[in-house]
This record gives structure tokens, C-alpha cells and sequence, in this order.
């Protein structure tokens, strides 16, 4: 299996158009978050072993008297060199060669300056083949824990919404595992909450999980083909970047 990542810059494409402009790969899904005003990718994306994109650490907030930010870590999935699989929480910027991963998850901190430095936490440089980020994480060590509070990627009570999920993760010998969950489809398929979500990835023999973007952004391809109805009213939404099992040895 050779996994691979490809990316846009400054513009989106769907699944469909990276399939056709990548040789056809065997299996192409969606993969980072990513700012519809900006059409950039706001998570990790590691290409040929190269960092094209990078976690926005920094979330506004407010406060009284000042403007403060929050400094999330969000979780992402590597693929190294010799095809060994790893979910962690990545700090990635453009000074560094390459990103910086804590295996632990990394409480968010808090601020009143717009750049963070990196966390207080023991990270080692993570040096992957192919990586994309998103989160939460969902399946830790083989069980359900979802770092939704530390990541802050759902606020209120939207982290028990159910919707349309990307998901990915490995089993302990090594195996991918890519789950889409069609949602959003009355009465043929509400979605998954975060919680749901782990639980079937845990079901499926998942060591480790992690949750993309999904929504509408969730689609999958194999062959060419689509594996769910996009929510968008059927039609593959545009993204930035994706993950692409490009063979099967």
C-alpha cells in the first residue's frame, strides 16, 4: 500500500477532479478543514515528505479588556517512509524542517498574543512520508477518548451533533482503516456523532483514530467511484487537499 497526499493552492478542487489529475488512484478521500473565504487548508498536510500545510493554532476569543487567543494542537495521522501508521498531536510552522509531535494529548493554553510558541509538552520531530490533519482524536490505545475539549474543534453541545464523517485510523498490525458515515439524508442516514464515530472505529480493530473534516466535505472514492451520497445535495464539495491510496501491492 503507498498512501500519498495532494494539495491545492489557493484554490479547491472535489475528489473527482484530484482522482483524474493523480493517475487515478485505488482509493482518494477528503482530508483537512479548511477556510471557504480563503480556500486554504487549516490543519497539517505532509507531501513527499514536505510541509505544505500548517495547524492555525490560533483561535480568537474575548475577554473584558482585551483580545485573547486559545492555542489548540491538533491531532493529525502520519505515514512514514516505511509505511508505518501514527496519529499524534502535531505543532507544525514554517521555521521548522519538520512538524513536532507530543503522543499525548496537548491541553490547549491561552493567551493574549496572536502567535503561540511551541507547547509545554515533550515533542519529538515527526518525520512522516504523507501526514493530513483535522480532528478530534477519537480512539486512543484501543479506546474510546475523544480529545475534543483539548483540541477545541466543536464548541457547545456540537460535538454530539450527528453528520456525515471522514474518519481514519490503524489497527495493531498496521492495517488503514478509511470510514465514511453518510449522514445528513432523511430518513436513509442521519450521520454520527464524535462519540459513535470512535466507537465504530474501535469496533473495527482501531489501535489509534482520528476525525477529519466531514459534513459536506466528507466523500470517498474507490475506483473512481463514490462510496456515499454527498450531503451537498449530491455533489462533491471542493476541498483543498486529500489522502490517496495510490496502489495496492
Amino acid at each position: 500500500m503507498i498512501v500519498e497526499t495532494d494539495t491545492t493552492v489557493q484554490r479547491r478542487l472535489t475528489p473527482q477532479q484530484f482522482f483524474d489529475k493523480n493517475n487515478k488512484p485505488v482509493l482518494i478521500v477528503n482530508s483537512t478543514f479548511f477556510s471557504f473565504a480563503t480556500n486554504q487548508n487549516l490543519n497539517l498536510v505532509v507531501k513527499n515528505g514536505k510541509t505544505v500545510g500548517y495547524n492555525i493554532h490560533s483561535i480568537a476569543g474575548k475577554a473584558k479588556d482585551t483580545l485573547t487567543y486559545r492555542h489548540a494542537y491538533n491531532g493529525a495521522i502520519g505515514i512514514s517512509a516505511k509505511r508505518k501508521a501514527d496519529i499524534a498531536w502535531v505543532y507544525s510552522d514554517s521555521t521548522l524542517s519538520f512538524p513536532l509531535a507530543s503522543q499525548k494529548t496537548i491541553p490547549f493554553t491561552k493567551d493574549s498574543l496572536k502567535k503561540s510558541g511551541k507547547p509545554n509538552a515533550k515533542l519529538k520531530p515527526w518525520k512522516m512520508d504523507a501526514a493530513v490533519g483535522g480532528g478530534p482524536v477519537l480512539v486512543q490505545k484501543g479506546k474510546v477518548a475523544v480529545s475534543n475539549n483539548e483540541e477545541l474543534k466543536f464548541s457547545g453541545k456540537a460535538h454530539n451533533d450527528r453528520h456525515p464523517r471522514t474518519l481514519i485510523g490503524y489497527t495493531k498490525n498496521n492495517t488503514l482503516i478509511v470510514m465514511l458515515v453518510e449522514g445528513r439524508n432523511p430518513g436513509i442516514a442521519a450521520g454520527v456523532t464524535l462519540t459513535e464515530a470512535a466507537e465504530l472505529m474501535k469496533a473495527v480493530g482501531c489501535v489509534e483514530a482520528l476525525n477529519l473534516d466531514g459534513g459536506g466535505s466528507s466523500c470517498m472514492l474507490i475506483n473512481g467511484k463514490e462510496t456515499i451520497w454527498p450531503s451537498d445535495n449530491g455533489k462533491q464539495r471542493a476541498v483543498p487537499a486529500v489522502l490517496m491510496v495510490s496502489a495496492v501491492e
